[in-house]
């Protein structure tokens, strides 16, 4: 089935947007970079079946950085693993569509993430029991730029790099920004697909990160590596398609309320 990108992107950005202000508080920022790499996985690429979610065979997806689990709900929501209503309940006492997502309650949620550094070692390991059950499923995974600040996410790349895991594909949401700032104020990650390189990854970076054409050939590419794990570095923005978001490190954790919730809708509505 062929899906329109584009409007499947600025669908998910309003989902976000109306999700984060109903719940008063979230991540918007990072969520709205990440939309176009999780929407070209899951309308272009995953091997996936929305009416049975724990479908041995399928992809799994993981998302590392979890605080952009309003991103994720909004490609799950269009995708039809649960009704798009919902989305509104976000961070609510008994939603099942919690702050970060949880594999035991969320419908085509893969694993439950939010401790940032560990969703590459998960992967990582999911990886490892299909090669080991014979099955031929790709395991994808979403960093943040600021994430990878954290020891575990290199001794996990050293890993898979070890076990030659080629069906580990990562993308790194290289926003350049983090919660209490830009990455080279906080802890700079210098020329960060050179270290991918040194851990024996294949490398891919994308100058316009936002752009689901590209994203998905960097994907095709990734699928053709041989005997090594692939990262494929997304250049983002953060906030991407609302005005008063795009490269502004306050948006990183609080929601728009009144006429800022109003004048973001706009924005994504006009794309």
């Amino acid at each position: 089935m062929q899906y329109d990108l584009q409007a499947i992107t600025k669908q998910m950005r309003i989902d976000i947007v109306e999700s984060v202000n109903a719940a008063g508080c979230g991540h918007p920022g990072g969520s709205l970079s990440a939309v176009d790499v999780i929407a070209t996985l899951y309308f272009k690429h995953m091997n996936i079946d929305p009416a049975n979610p724990r479908w041995a065979d399928r992809d799994r997806f993981v998302l590392s950085k979890g605080h952009a689990a309003p991103a994720l709900y909004a490609a799950l929501a269009e995708r039809g693993y649960f009704p798009r209503e919902d989305l509104i309940t976000l961070r609510k006492l008994d939603s099942y569509l919690q702050g970060h997502p949880n594999m035991n309650d969320t419908p085509g949620v893969d694993m439950s993430t939010g401790s940032l550094g560990q969703g590459l070692s998960a992967a990582n390991g999911m990886a490892l029991a299909g090669r080991l059950d014979g099955k031929d499923y790709y395991v994808y995974v979403l960093l943040g730029d600021g994430e990878s600040q954290e020891g575990q996410v290199w001794e996990a790349a050293m890993s898979a790099a070890h076990y030659k895991l080629d069906h580990v594909i990562a993308f790194l949401d290289l926003n350049g920004l983090q919660i209490d700032g830009s990455n080279d104020e906080v802890m700079s990650l210098g020329d960060i697909a050179a270290k991918w390189r040194a851990f024996g990854w294949e490398v891919i970076e994308l100058p316009d990160g936002n752009d689901c054409n590209e994203i998905s050939v960097a994907i095709t590419r990734a699928k053709a590596t041989v005997g090594k794990p692939t990262m494929i570095i997304c250049h983002t923005v953060k906030g991407k398609g609302v005005s008063f978001m795009e490269n502004a490190v306050e948006w990183h954790g609080q929601a728009p309320k009144g006429e800022l919730a109003e004048r973001a809708l706009a924005d994504v509505h006009a794309l």
